[in-house]
């Protein structure tokens, strides 16, 4: 940005050009409070040791530790560190192995006419 004091051309004008909107020019982020940095070094304490905790059962050891902190600023508080519970996720992309395989059968195949393949759809709406 070119210094809004010293240039004739107008910060509307400005960010019009650059595609910014206006607030964005004037935003200044909030740095953390001593609180949340000292309620974050419990989270990071408490994950180390216990990786399998989530926000609900981190928030337990929190206010077993006599921190007073509801469930969505601890999970807000792990994601800007980057936490997560370990635990096993859903492979709902995976194929049963005994499934079986069906063969493509119009792989390699020109269709030029009408009616010379059709398709239907049984799925459920």
């Amino acid at each position: 940005m070119i210094d809004r004091r010293k240039h004739p051309l107008p910060v509307t004008r400005q960010c019009e050009i650059l595609e910014l909107s206006r607030s964005s020019l004037y935003y200044e982020p909030v740095p953390l409070g001593a609180g949340d940095r000292e309620v974050m070094r419990l989270v990071n304490e408490i994950h180390l040791k216990l990786p399998l905790y989530g926000s609900r059962r981190i928030r337990d050891e929190l206010r077993d530790r006599g921190q007073n902190i509801g469930r969505d600023h601890v999970r807000t508080l792990m994601r800007k560190m980057g936490l997560e519970a370990l635990y096993q996720k859903p492979r709902l992309s995976d194929p049963d192995p005994a499934h079986k395989v069906y063969p493509y059968l119009l792989r390699g195949m020109e269709i030029t006419a009408a009616n010379q393949a059709w398709a239907a759809d049984i799925s459920a709406p």
